[in-house]
């Protein structure tokens, strides 16, 4: 059956589709503040070590995206199982876990060849995360995932710009990254919480 199609043929009402991707987000909350979490102190790290080896930088970001991947599939399983929508999650997820083993399979490569290869990671994500702000409801957070969302496209094309940058200044420029946008998923992932307790004391009232 095509995405966005009912049994009986016809398309799934906006709103509905709308609804459906708010509700998953609201419960697997958790998840977005564990990858906010692991995303600043994957930037914390990159800041008070700046002069580490391209090694150790491609290590560090190889297991943040194998994290990150893990806890994205794990939600879009939980969602699959609430027959529930979870292509975004599952992709999102299956992209940062190749992206995450491509750059550990490949320590040694050339720092311009990482520079894209982070680029275009950030690029695609960062698309993802817009797509599917317009999904969210506005009061679940929808302006923090798009800017989210927004900021990951920006710092994609701030590396392509300048893809001959020295290691001090692309450890610099991941860290403040990586901070920023784990706090803007922080402040989504208790907006979404917020919305998922008000939610459910409401339908135990009910």
């Amino acid at each position: 059956m095509p995405d966005g199609a009912s049994p009986y043929g016809s398309t799934i009402d906006p709103l509905a589709r709308l609804n459906a991707m708010s509700a998953v987000l609201a419960r697997n909350w958790w998840l977005i503040a564990l990858r906010g979490a692991f995303a600043i102190l994957f930037g914390i790290i990159a800041l008070i070590a700046p002069g580490a080896t391209l090694l150790t930088l491609v290590i560090f970001f190889s297991a943040y995206m194998l994290v990150d991947g893990i806890t994205e599939i794990v939600a879009a399983v939980r969602a699959a199982e609430r027959h529930e929508r979870w292509g975004y999650l599952l992709a999102a997820g299956l992209l940062n876990i190749l992206v995450g083993v491509i750059a550990f399979l490949m320590p040694g490569s050339a720092l311009v060849a990482f520079v894209y290869l982070i680029a275009a990671w950030a690029l695609v994500t960062g698309a993802l995360m817009i797509a599917a702000a317009f999904r969210l409801h506005l009061d679940h957070g929808r302006w923090w995932l798009g800017i989210g969302g927004a900021l990951s496209v920006l710092f994609a094309i701030a590396l392509i710009a300048s893809p001959a940058l020295s290691l001090l200044v692309l450890t610099y420029w991941m860290g403040g990254y990586a901070i920023a946008f784990g706090a803007f998923m922080l402040v989504l992932a208790f907006r979404l919480r917020s919305r998922h307790v008000g939610t459910g004391g409401a339908m135990r009232r009910a």
